[in-house]
């Protein structure tokens, strides 16, 4: 038994390490099913600071917005309450019923889904259940009530853990307007504990004739709240001297209770909630005596309900179940009869700023030096106008990289190849073509590779007709000999594969060449491959019996199942005088017509279509007008900032003037030529420095286009509203890219808005000055620019899915057909998603399936595929042919559900499931390299695995574990182990002897001699963490294809990694494998990982293989649609800061104003929708006031004072504004006071901790979930948890606190004119309304309810825990619900953060633990952080204790 507790405890403790805060709805979230404990929701909910105890309906106000902020998110989950857990409450009789009436509303009157059949987490259905849903995580609190209830749902954590799914603390959830935010822990370890309670009956028997009599007495439809009332009264004064034992109320003072309780329920019938929040607020509380009683009560309410829920044949009205009980309201008329009344109130209704300088962005606040901007502040590393020769040496070796960069992209030579004669081709081939025939003969594949690169590259069409004929004679005089051969097994069918691309070839691109006697071949080959119908429609013939060559299978099927990648695409042939390499498709032909044109368009196309390049002919179209336009390329990560530049460099050489460049970078941590080239290619924040700077603004003139890519982080999580604020800054046109976007209409409509609102404020701008010439500069017409949406759906190359699992030692892959992913249920509701597409294979196993399940359909015969109408009698099948068969199918199956045929339905979506088995995740593991081996020996490879190892993981505390056992075994092995075998590679041996690999090789760092050996092997490894120029080797080498066959991408923190891996990075490969289950592992990374599959121009289809992810989680990722993009709160104080410092010193006055009242008029949050437009214009009034009081502007609103300081770091809103106040009040200045060591000023080692400890409160904050608190000596000795602020800093930011609320609470008042009062006075989710007339009649309810206290921005459900507009600022769900702001957007400080139950969250102290003892190993261990994220908040830390350092010493 110790053993046991002792693992029992550690599981606990361990569990801690994992939790760290996630966003828990990404972009995809139809996909991301989960669970929430119902008891867990209760104890939270219950827990609340906010709730007072007996407030019934405040209670389920709680549970529906918590809940309704989950489903207007589109979430979709399920409740689960247990049977066992009921009995954790015996001892709390009031949270025993309270959980009962929660239980029977959600059932009674919400859609949500509640599951109240499984006894526990061990059950055999449970099992059942989890194995048949797999949720994306479970909501689960890991602290209960009792002692008891802590166990039971740890153990049902260390369950859900051993079940691979991910924990979720409902107390630390937190939202904002898309998203919502809590403490997640991934699944780690395995447990199995079994828990067994003993369930007790009370008072069953009483209140069961209690019910029959009411039953027989009231009418169908009762009151629920009448019904439950009545009958505890009447058990509780019948039975309540029998059942308790302590010292009772005298029967008169049972019953005078019992008719207050009878009042209380009368009022909540009668009066409107608008009427009850007004309630007077009482300080007293029940007499200990009557504890007992008023269990009593609660344990009658709790029976009667589960009786009520066992009785069918009475119709009990459970509207007002949610509003049972008023507390408050009972000790209000208690009170008014014990207290008030007995003393004689006969009428209880009658006795009821210093000046700064301005601010001039030159100089520093403090001193007359120079003051430097964002853009000068970034390390420029190389510049075209540097005169030093270090200087011009490096920019020299930084485009040779470029150049050998571009090159891994876009090929080496995109030059036009001269034209031969006829002659010299006709020769060349001939010279070839025996050679080439007898190859194919002798190793098919390597002779049809060997033609197929002499087609690529002859241009005579006549001399490519004569190679395909040959190469089709070939193929089919190798198809006769294997015919011929007596084992069955000796057949290869890629032989008539290759027959047949060739037929397809030479029948439509070759069709004016043909002949009767090339027809007549045609036609013979058809038939003796058993196509007579092809046949006979080109040459009609009779022959001798030729079976023993036929495939036996009809052609439409045949071409289906095997040459679904081969089929023709329906594509233009008509040249495009504007394209130099590729004929261009209709719609990319509309794209190039809107660059012409100068016009903008949103972009919706599917990775590897072709969207990108109508931007590098947009950059060409600006680079030939002119040398002063230029054209600004947006990309969400340097990664691809850095290809992009790489590009450039190869396609585009330009003479300039001398310090003119073509292409320029800029990103926080480095800039080249930004500002005197002509493309810039940066990342959105450094953008909206330039178009914020005062000083920049002449080059911000300059832009003719802006091109954004991966526009869809729109709707993301970080940094969203700094690409809604460039979209609605940019005057000039704009390209906007994406591949996962739903709603491009919305999008595009707004920034229609957009750029009607630029017109007319081009046409009302004075026609004088600098306004007037930069509207001829930016060449910008007179009439309407319009906005165009292209969108494209068809991917180039199809995705095929397997499922890859383990039986007796050997790999079992199963296809995975994407109709296997849907449900009845599903289809029903969504219909099939829009880009769950099939391979033309697919559509005939979906064909062939549904005649299996249902053999007398009626529509068999019709979409059989040789009978279908685009197939029937088609020589070449296209591509399009394929589509319309799959549409067809596709309907028929949503005809299926319509007809009622769910039984059907579901069959057929069963019998497409592959079969897996499962195995020991040991065994997974060390069968891993033979996995690898399988796809090399299935021409899968190259390959990119992703595995979401993110630092929390199992792996790494098995590492730490095992660390010291390993090693030994390591050095003892070393020297076997580095003697591998030169056949253990996936590399072709003569790449490496390529100059390219040792040129790439050179842009290694010191540390990339890890990677040599691996690399060398074929292998290499990708992730967040390493150095940039070490992806960048990898990048390059895997995508020259020759050198790297298979790449294994440990993804340690998977946003980052989405983030430089997933958006845009062009790194396709033949297959993409995910080989484990994540959190992280949600439909968007899913998307943008798996699009890596399938090499345009060199892979026909592409793989995605799942190894180790379950069914239920491969369903969700493939059946959920894309996500529309919605907006961010777009605004903060800084930001306004920021508009107010353009608008002041920028030179073009009016054009400034313009940019400001753009970003101010136009969030994408506010597009038709008044209310809050309203609500975000009384925001920027409040903070313009805020900004005037405190300092920063003055009354013409003009920046002084610290405005600087607080600009430059905008992106730490509050701690700007925080620091500035500790600055102010000269608390750095008493706090860094240097000593004198051996005649040297220096601080001492407690001045300088206590600094860091000061910064770290303010910047990099990082919170840890409360329950660290218990463990957080056990586990670790580093310094885990971060020390409060000390006093005199705690006292500054408390005062700065004070004045924010004061000035920001008005606001709140203000707009709190805005809600939707009908909608206020209702539960959120069930949507119960609580509103009606107000009673006056009534003195009693005028004297209870005076209404004294202000409660005008507070929820009327609040009020009834006595909660006022005074405690607007501490509590988290109070506020009117329909006014669509959160108090986080009101810039607070908090010097203590706490959770839903009232537990602090302390902060992480990484920083401090980093700056005592230096240890990156210490930091990630014992603070549980991803070195990648801290290097980055480390590096914020350390620039605010420089630049303050420098300032005190300079002072």
């Amino acid at each position: 038994k110790s053993s046991h507790l002792y693992y029992y405890n550690l599981c606990i403790m361990c569990l801690i390490f994992l939790f760290s805060m996630v966003s828990l709805l990404k972009d995809f979230v139809e996909s991301e099913f989960f669970l929430i404990d119902g008891d867990s929701l209760f104890i939270t909910c219950v827990s609340n600071v906010n709730f007072k105890k007996g407030q019934t309906l405040h209670f389920f106000y709680i549970v529906e917005q918590f809940l309704h902020d989950f489903i207007q998110k589109e979430a979709k989950f399920v409740i689960v309450f247990f049977k066992d857990a009921e009995n954790m409450y015996f001892s709390y009789p009031e949270l025993q019923a309270l959980r009962m009436i929660l239980i029977q509303h959600l059932e009674h009157n919400t859609d949500v889904t509640i599951h109240t059949e499984f006894s526990n987490c061990l059950s055999p259905e449970w099992e059942i259940f989890l194995q048949q849903c797999y949720p994306y995580f479970l909501i689960v609190s890991e602290r209960g009530i009792t002692p008891c209830q802590t166990d039971f749902l740890n153990i049902f954590i260390i369950h859900a853990l051993q079940k691979k799914i991910s924990i979720v603390q409902p107390s630390g959830i937190e939202s904002d307007v898309l998203r919502i935010y809590g403490y997640c822990a991934s699944s780690c370890y395995s447990h199995r504990l079994f828990f067994e309670m003993v369930f007790k009956k009370f008072f069953l028997v009483q209140i069961h004739q209690t019910l029959s009599l009411l039953q027989n007495l009231w009418p169908e439809g009762a009151d629920i709240r009448s019904v439950v009332c009545s009958i505890s009264c009447s058990v509780t004064l019948k039975l309540y001297k029998k059942m308790l034992h302590e010292k009772p109320p005298t029967l008169k003072e049972a019953a005078d209770l019992c008719r207050m309780l009878c009042l209380t329920v009368v009022l909540l019938q009668r009066l409107p909630l608008f009427q009850r929040a007004k309630s007077r607020i009482i300080t007293h509380v029940w007499d200990s005596t009557l504890s007992p009683f008023l269990r009593m009560l609660k344990k009658c309410e709790f029976f009667i309900l589960k009786q009520l829920e066992a009785r069918n044949n009475w119709n009990v009205n459970f509207t007002g179940l949610p509003d049972l009980t008023d507390n408050i309201l009972w000790k209000n008329i208690a009170y008014y009869y014990e207290i008030e009344y007995s003393r004689g109130i006969d009428d209880p209704a009658v006795l009821s700023l210093s000046k700064k300088r301005e601010f001039d962005e030159l100089t520093h606040w403090h001193s007359a030096r120079p003051l430097s901007d964002d853009f000068e502040r970034t390390r420029c590393s190389s510049d075209a106008k540097s005169k030093d020769a270090k200087g011009k040496w490096e920019i020299q070796k930084l485009h040779h990289f470029y150049h050998v960069f571009g090159k891994s992209l876009i090929g080496s030579n995109r030059s036009v190849r001269i034209v031969q004669e006829r002659k010299r081709e006709e020769e060349r081939w001939n010279n070839l073509s025996l050679y080439i025939e007898k190859e194919i003969k002798e190793s098919p594949k390597s002779g049809i590779k060997r033609l197929e690169d002499f087609l690529q590259i002859c241009p005579v069409k006549s001399v490519r007709f004569t190679a395909e004929m040959v190469g089709m004679d070939a193929c089919f005089k190798l198809w006769m000999e294997y015919c011929l051969k007596t084992e069955a097994e000796s057949r290869d069918i890629s032989i008539i594969i290759n027959l047949m691309k060739r037929i397809h070839i030479i029948h439509e691109k070759y069709s004016e060449l043909l002949q009767n006697t090339h027809r007549q071949k045609l036609a013979k080959y058809l038939r003796y491959i058993g196509f007579d119908n092809l046949a006979h429609s080109l040459y009609p013939q009779v022959d001798k019996d030729i079976s023993k060559y036929s495939v036996h299978m009809g052609a439409a099927r045949f071409q289906l199942t095997y040459m679904g990648p081969y089929l023709f695409r329906e594509e233009r042939s008509d040249p495009d005088p504007r394209v130099q390499h590729f004929i261009p498709d209709t719609w990319q032909r509309e794209l190039l017509d809107v660059v012409d044109n100068n016009e903008s368009a949103v972009i919706v196309a599917p990775t590897s279509s072709g969207k990108t390049y109508a931007s590098y002919y947009c950059m060409e179209k600006i680079l030939r007008e002119g040398n002063e336009g230029v054209v600004v390329y947006v990309a969400p990560t340097k990664a691809l900032v850095n290809q992009v530049v790489g590009t450039v460099c190869n396609l585009f050489t330009k003479a300039l003037p001398k310090g003119l460049v073509v292409c320029g970078t800029f990103t926080r941590d480095y800039r080249h030529d930004a500002l005197n080239c002509q493309i810039l290619v940066t990342v959105p924040q450094c953008l909206e420095i330039l178009l914020l700077s005062p000083h920049n603004q002449k080059w911000v003139k300059r832009m003719r286009y802006v091109i954004f890519d991966e526009v869809h982080c729109l709707g993301g999580e970080i940094g969203a509203e700094v690409w809604e604020h460039l979209l609605v800054m940019i005057r000039c046109p704009f390209l906007a890219l994406s591949a996962t976007i739903s709603n491009p209409e919305h999008l595009t409509e707004w920034l229609v808005l957009i750029k009607r609102y630029w017109q007319h404020v081009e046409s009302t701008m004075e026609n004088s000055g600098s306004s007037q010439n930069a509207l001829k500069q930016t060449n910008l017409s007179d009439h309407f620019n319009p906005v165009f949406t292209v969108w494209y759906k068809e991917r180039y190359n199809d995705l095929e899915k397997y499922v890859c699992s383990l039986k007796d030692n050997d790999f079992l892959i199963e296809h995975y057909h994407p109709c296997a992913a849907l449900t009845v249920n599903h289809i029903e509701k969504y219909g099939i998603p829009l880009d769950l597409g099939f391979s033309p294979r697919e559509s005939i196993l979906l064909y062939d399936a549904m005649v299996h399940v249902w053999p007398e359909w009626p529509r068999m015969q019709e979409l059989e595929p040789e009978e279908f109408s685009c197939f029937k009698n088609k020589v070449v099948i296209m591509r399009a042919d394929a589509k319309k068969y799959e549409e067809e199918l596709k309907k028929e199956v949503i005809h299926w559900t319509q007809l009622d045929r769910t039984k059907v339905v579901n069959q057929l979506l069963e019998y497409l499931k592959p079969q897996t088995f499962d195995s020991s995740e040991t065994e997974k593991r060390r069968m891993f390299p033979c996995f690898v081996e399988k796809l090399k020996e299935m021409d899968r490879l190259p390959a990119i695995f992703f595995s979401f190892l993110n630092s929390d993981s199992n792996a790494r505390i098995q590492r730490i574990i095992l660390w010291e056992a390993e090693i030994k075994e390591i050095k003892k092995n070393i020297k076997k182990h580095n003697e591998v075998s030169p056949e253990c590679t996936y590399t072709d041996h003569t790449a490496l002897k390529d100059k390219r690999f040792n040129l790439i090789w050179l842009r290694g760092t010191r540390q990339c001699y890890k990677l040599h050996s691996l690399l060398r092997r074929g292998i290499g490894y990708h992730h967040g963490s390493m150095e940039y120029k070490e992806r960048q080797v990898v990048e390059m080498l895997f995508r020259l294809n020759a050198y790297t066959y298979i790449s294994v991408f440990y993804v340690k923190f998977v946003v980052t990694a989405t983030s430089t891996l997933a958006l845009g990075i062009n790194m396709p490969c033949k297959s993409v494998v995910f080989t484990e289950d994540s959190v992280f592992l949600d439909a968007l990374n899913f998307r943008q990982m798996s699009g890596r599959a399938g090499r345009r121009g060199e892979d026909l289809i592409g793989n995605v293989f799942f190894y180790d992810i379950p069914l239920p989680k491969i369903q969700r990722l493939l059946k959920s649609n894309v996500p529309k993009l919605k907006g961010q709160f777009p605004l903060s104080i800084s930001l306004v800061l920021r508009l107010m410092l353009l608008v002041a010193k920028a030179n073009d006055k009016e054009d400034a104003k313009a940019k400001a009242l753009s970003v101010l008029q136009h969030s994408l949050m506010s597009f038709k929708r008044p209310k809050i437009e309203c609500m975000l214009k009384f925001y920027f009034i409040y903070s313009l006031q805020f900004l005037v009081t405190e300092g920063y502007l003055n009354e013409k609103c003009v920046p002084i004072g610290y405005t600087g300081l607080v600009s430059h770091l905008h992106y730490h809103e509050p701690a700007n504004f925080v620091l500035v106040s500790l600055l102010v009040k000269g608390l750095f200045h008493k706090l860094c006071i240097p000593i004198s060591i051996d005649g040297k000023q220096t601080f001492s080692e407690d001045v300088m901790e206590t600094l860091v400890v000061v910064l770290a409160n303010l910047f990099g904050r990082r919170y840890l979930p409360p329950c660290v608190e218990n463990f957080k000596k056990k586990f670790s000795p580093s310094i885990v948890t971060l020390d409060d602020l000390p006093k005199d800093f705690a006292a500054v930011v408390e005062e700065h606190n004070n004045r924010m609320q004061g000035n920001f609470g008005s606001f709140l008042l203000t707009i709190s004119k805005l809600a939707d009062m009908r909608k206020e006075y209702q539960l959120p989710l069930s949507e119960i309304d609580f509103s009606g007339k107000e009673c006056e009649d009534s003195e009693l309810v005028s004297h209870l309810m005076p209404g004294a206290e202000s409660r005008t921005a507070v929820s009327p459900f609040a009020c009834l825990s006595n909660i006022t507009d005074q405690d607007l600022f501490d509590i988290n769900v109070a506020m009117l619900q329909t006014i669509n702001l959160n108090v986080k957007n009101i810039p607070l400080l908090c010097l203590n953060k706490y959770d839903k139950t009232g537990r602090k969250c302390p902060l992480n102290a990484y920083a401090l633990n980093f700056y005592k003892h230096g240890s990156l190993l210490a930091l990630t261990l014992g603070n549980w952080y991803d070195l990648f994220y801290f290097n980055i908040l480390l590096d914020i830390c350390v620039f605010v204790i420089i630049s303050i350092s420098l300032l005190f010493i300079n002072e």
